[in-house]
């Protein structure tokens, strides 16, 4: 058992963390304002090579795994959450594709990422359908060698700057049918006829990468876009299931960087004859948001690595749930505690308390919310795959 980082990663975290430090950090006030798209941000990772850290060499990236992007994001979520989602999208809509897809679509599609030349989008969710994904109604229907894809997607991120969508459709008669092999999994290109980028959604935070809706309107899709086979809904959960690392690595970071930021100030105002660090009270509550970061980041580093062996089929569900369920709600907790250690001076804009707020909540909602992770956690108990004998 080793709890070092190999010489490799250990570079790759110096290196993120100085861009995060030198290039995130000075941005990240500016992104959640003005609610832009960084892409000076986006070519210096592509120009760092950090866009293809989770694709393999032999299509163009540096093959730093699960693990490697984990790291990454950490360091970028300390400053800029909204920065960490754009590393994030280099993993979401490419992971069903390097799970199953074809040589072709790999060469086609997530290469591409890697270098920065295209940016791809992950659509599952619909109106009626978050985290009830069999409730989804877009229907894919055969034409001969092609598929028509007609429905609504929402809350998309990253909608209105991909290239191209990972988009799980019904391909069953009966679009209401509920059986796992009635969803199938399709590469989706941005200029085809019938695609069309709807609203964009006003959200509370993680500003600066949209979400939004994606309209399918009689979109002819090729059938070599098929990702793995006809009746793919475990490669949707697949793909989920190897996520669940990189989302708490957004928490972990944030909870890091807010932690960091409230102790600053603590140690320098003063109050009562003393600074506030002194109050013991405030020690303690940094005690405990220190001690859960590092609990978080051994789940989560401990699933990234599950991940990185292909350990995220049901049986490793739980431990790969229990990252993003304990991280996420960490970086919530995190950001309310260390706002009221500022006091006043936290709700404000003058500084970042009040960002990493609005930021944290988003966590405990995307790519299965809390309560999907603990049923998650407690199905693996209840059918003996995390057991202790």
């Amino acid at each position: 058992m080793d709890f070092e980082l190999t010489e490799e990663l250990s570079a790759l975290q110096e290196t993120c963390r100085r861009i995060a430090q030198d290039k995130v950090k000075p941005r990240a006030r500016d992104i959640d304002d003005t609610e832009e798209y960084p892409q000076d941000i986006f070519e210096v990772f592509r120009d760092a090579g950090m866009l293809g850290l989770c694709i393999p060499p032999e299509l163009g990236g540096g093959g730093a795994g699960i693990l490697g992007l984990t790291i990454a994001i950490e360091e970028v979520a300390k400053y800029s959450n909204a920065a960490a989602l754009m590393l994030l999208l280099t993993r979401l809509p490419t992971g069903p594709v390097m799970i199953a897809g074809s040589k072709e679509l790999n060469e086609k599609y997530v290469a591409p990422i890697a270098d920065g030349s295209q940016r791809g989008s992950f659509c599952l969710s619909e109106p009626q359908a978050g985290s009830d994904v069999m409730g989804m109604r877009t229907k894919a229907v055969a034409d001969g060698d092609d598929w028509i894809l007609n429905g609504t997607k929402c809350w998309i991120s990253g909608v209105a700057q991909a290239d191209w969508y990972t988009v799980f459709a019904k391909t069953a008669s009966d679009v209401t049918s509920r059986d796992h092999d009635s969803i199938t999994a399709f590469v989706v290109e941005r200029g085809w006829d019938g695609v069309e980028v709807g609203s964009l959604d006003r959200k509370m935070g993680v500003r600066g990468v949209a979400t939004g809706e994606l309209l399918l309107n009689d979109v002819r899709v090729p059938s070599a876009n098929v990702i793995g086979e006809v009746g793919g809904f475990r490669l949707a959960m697949l793909g989920l299931n190897s996520m669940r690392p990189i989302v708490a690595a957004r928490g972990i970071g944030l909870a890091e960087g807010a932690l960091m930021y409230a102790t600053e100030y603590v140690k320098e105002r003063q109050a009562f004859k003393q600074t506030i660090a002194d109050f013991q009270g405030i020690q303690w509550e940094i005690a405990k948001l220190a001690t859960e970061i590092e609990a978080a980041r051994l789940l989560t580093y401990r699933s990234a690595w599950l991940a990185d062996q292909g350990k995220f089929t049901k049986e490793w569900v739980p431990y790969l749930s229990m990252a993003k369920y304990y991280a996420t709600e960490l970086a919530v907790k995190a950001s309310n505690v260390c706002l009221q250690m500022l006091g006043a001076a936290g709700y404000m804009k003058d500084h970042m308390t009040e960002l990493y707020y609005r930021d944290a909540k988003q966590l405990t909602i995307v790519e299965g919310t809390s309560q999907v992770q603990l049923g998650l956690i407690a199905r693996g108990v209840l059918d003996h795959y995390l057991w202790w004998d």
